[in-house]
């Protein structure tokens, strides 16, 4: 009995959770951290000091604390830091023997743990244990070669204490392993500390071969310039060559064996081994070659070998290309920046005559464009590297005669020529040469910069003539009429801009018309005539009632500093909202509706807020049959539509109907059952109960008329409604269309004349 009241008694009460829904203040993980950091929960008082007296007390601290730590180890032997701790401390109470008995023991749990050996040789480092530093390390090396922290920590040790022998018995050691490159240079780089030079050298041989890349055949051919030793670095190279052979062959080798012949003054050298290696390296691959080579031929030598040694073979490839295809372009351009880059002008002009002499056969632009670039880059030469004016002007205008401008033109080629007249300081030139452009092909570019110049010249009257005539070629332009108005605003002929801004609304077709009436306002805005601007959203709202331009109408109004802009911009609001009544779009209407609310939250009162209010929409979701392009059914699609108040208040109360339909049908089954049963009591029985359940399903549509229908029910319906469902009987008989009236008549609304219907 006592067991049993003891489990009883164990046993907590759970309390019930009578309201399980979320709090409304959340308290996040962060919040509770955060005030537990605050109020320092976690953090304990530290340990009374104690102060050791005599060494029985000493002797019991040491004990509590080596209980401590064997406890650590005993809860979990794989965390090599408690290993750590215990074995530091045992060393700062220079119990060095015990300390190296728990490293040996750590090393039993984890002998692959580097910084384990780090500690235990440091230790017997500082405590001066030389000799079983060197066993510590030994072990080490053994067991772990691939640590090369353990052979720079040896060797490092062993040279400190000037065992020099013993460091490179090391490193032999460690060098049998191959390590890395690094390792190398750390053993040559102490061989040379002690000038040890054929060591290193000896060093430096096996390092080539157990790393053969270019970089390190370098590194030696250095080594032994570095020393003096010239001839061995010449054969170091020679022998890099002959070990990468053709195959393998690397463009820095030969740059480095270039220059190191080049600082020897040995020029024939250096241009058979650039020679060499131009002739067998891919051009792809040699371009640091080629620069290299230039950069010598420049300070040793002239230019016409470096054309005939360098270019002919490059020259004659790029000559087979040409021949086999005229009308390669990119063949040409590059045989051409070959050419350019160190041939004589004669010989490229000669080139520049050969790809400009193969016309395109098809007088397709596209087919054009490439060719039309070589005739760009000939002019460019002439004028630029051979500064031959006269010259550039023919190319110019030959180029201009070539192109079929009845059919395309180019306008760059116009401006171009136009540009570089001015720049021959030749103004009449370029003015004719522009002008026949725009008599022989005028095109949009050609205008903008025939004006660019002529605005850069300060040429005015120029300007407005060439505006005239770009606006008589292309009048639905609106960017010209633009530029046009804004050049007359900066000369400060307002009248001249406005009369610009008036022609251009006035024309039959634009292209960007938005942008051309925005423009205009903003320059009467600027000029600060608020009527003009008034007058012209007037004048935009004849033609188009887009909500961005009512908006844009408020809010001008609403920015000019007047003291009844209030009532002009809601006044525009209102006709805006009328204006939208009949608006497709119930998008636009109510991106109005909510700018007249923001409008009125800022600026209006309670009671137009609370109008603003009951214009707004009601959002639904309805669904819709989809139609695929072959005529068959794709199912349904949900969309939401907006449902003004004016909408559904002006829609007839077709519920009534619906009803009248029922009463009708239930007329028809009465009187069948009359001709059956032949009994008028009966009859009249039915009259009375079904007049009575007229009137209670007439007061159920009343009372459903008057209550606010939530926004699911309606879903609902409309989806019953889309889908052509109906519930009961009397809805399946009736017409898709009273089932959509009834549908619409159950739509909830701000003012709900449903029961004026009724009692009509």
């Amino acid at each position: 009995m006592a067991s049993t009241a003891a489990g009883k008694q164990r046993i907590p009460k759970v309390a019930k959770v009578k309201n399980k829904a979320p709090a409304e203040v959340q308290i996040t993980a962060e919040q509770l951290l955060r005030e537990a950091k605050e109020r320092e929960l976690e953090l304990l008082p530290p340990p009374p000091k104690q102060k050791i007296t005599d060494k029985e007390e000493l002797n019991d601290y040491k004990l509590r604390k080596r209980k401590g730590y064997e406890d650590n180890i005993r809860k979990n032997r794989t965390i090599i830091s408690n290993w750590i701790k215990y074995a530091q401390w045992e060393e700062s109470l220079n119990e060095i023997q015990r300390a190296r008995s728990i490293y040996e023991r750590a090393l039993d749990v984890d002998h692959r743990n580097i910084t384990l050996w780090l500690k235990y040789a440091e230790m017997e480092m500082k405590s001066r244990q030389v000799n079983h530093a060197r066993n510590i390390w030994d072990r080490a090396i053994t067991i772990l070669p691939r640590a090369n922290q353990f052979w720079y920590k040896y060797t490092y040790m062993e040279e400190m204490l000037g065992n020099i022998a013993g460091c490179r018995q090391v490193f032999e050691r460690w060098m049998e392993w191959e390590p890395e490159e690094q390792a190398w240079h750390s053993y040559i780089n102490f061989e040379l500390r002690y000038k040890e030079v054929e060591k290193a050298r000896t060093i430096y041989e096996r390092f080539v071969i157990v790393h053969p890349e270019v970089k390190n055949w370098i590194k030696y051919s250095r080594f032994e310039e570095r020393h003096g030793y010239i001839a061995h670095s010449r054969k170091v190279f020679e022998r890099a060559v002959e070990f990468f052979g053709e195959e393998n062959i690397d463009e820095n080798l030969y740059v480095a064996f270039a220059k190191f012949e080049e600082r020897q003054k040995e020029s024939e050298r250096v241009r058979v081994i650039y020679k060499y290696a131009l002739d067998r390296i891919p051009k792809q691959q040699a371009q640091a070659l080629f620069k290299n080579y230039t950069m010598f031929e420049k300070k040793f030598g002239d230019r016409r070998g470096i054309e005939d040694v360098i270019v002919s073979k490059r020259r004659f490839q790029y000559e087979e290309e040409v021949k086999a295809n005229p009308h390669n372009y990119d063949a040409w351009f590059d045989y051409l920046r070959l050419l350019e880059s160190d041939a004589d002008p004669d010989a490229v002009r000669e080139v520049y005559e050969r790809a400009i002499a193969n016309v395109p056969p098809i007088q397709e632009k596209r087919h054009w464009r490439r060719y039309i670039y070589l005739w760009i880059n000939y002019a460019l030469y002439e004028e630029l590297e051979v500064k031959d004016p006269e010259r550039t002007r023919q190319v110019y205008q030959a180029c201009l005669e070539l192109i079929p401008h009845k059919k395309f033109t180019y306008a760059k080629m116009w401006l171009m020529y136009g540009k570089f007249e001015i720049r021959q300081k030749n103004l009449p030139g370029a003015r004719r040469g522009l002008g026949t452009a725009i008599g022989k092909c005028p095109k949009n570019k050609l205008f903008k910069g025939y004006i660019e110049l002529e605005l850069q010249l300060r040429e005015f009257d120029r300007c407005r003539k060439l505006y005239e005539k770009y606006l008589e070629f292309s009048p639905e332009n609106c960017t010209t009429w633009i530029k046009f108005a804004e050049l007359e605003t900066i000369l400060g002929d307002v009248d001249r801009a406005r009369a610009i801004f008036e022609l251009a609304i006035g024309q039959p077709r634009l292209d960007m018309p938005e942008v051309l009436w925005k423009a205009y306002i903003d320059f009467e805005i600027e000029q600060e005539e608020y009527d003009n601007t008034r007058e012209l959203y007037k004048r935009l709202l004849q033609r188009t009632q887009h909500v961005k331009v009512w908006i844009s109408y408020a809010q001008f109004e609403l920015s000019i500093d007047s003291s009844d802009r209030l009532q002009r911009c809601r006044q525009i609001y209102e006709e805006a909202n009328k204006g939208l009544r009949s608006c497709e779009e119930k998008e636009e209407r109510l991106m109005l509706l909510e700018s007249w609310r923001d409008y009125e939250q800022e600026f209006g009162s309670d009671g137009s807020r609370e109008r603003v209010k009951k214009l707004l929409p009601e959002k639904v979701k309805r669904r819709r049959k989809l139609t695929a392009e072959d005529g068959s059914d794709a199912g349904w699609e949900e969309y939401y539509d907006y449902i003004f108040p004016e909408d559904s208040a002006n829609q007839p109360n077709l519920k009534l109907l619906a009803m009248a339909k029922m009463w009708k049908k239930q007329q028809q089954q009465e009187d069948e059952v009359e001709e059956n049963e032949q009994q008028s009591p009966q009859a009249e029985d039915e009259d009375e109960s079904v007049e009575g359940s007229l009137a209670a399903e007439k007061e159920s549509g009343e009372s459903m008329d008057e209550k606010k229908v939530p926004e699911s029910t309606y879903d609902d319906r409309a989806d019953d409604k889309e889908g052509g469902g109906g519930g009961g009987g009397s809805s399946s008989s009736s017409s898709s269309s009273s089932s959509k009236s009834e549908s619409e008549d159950e739509q909830p609304s701000k003012k709900d004349k449903c029961g004026d219907s009724d009692k009509e």
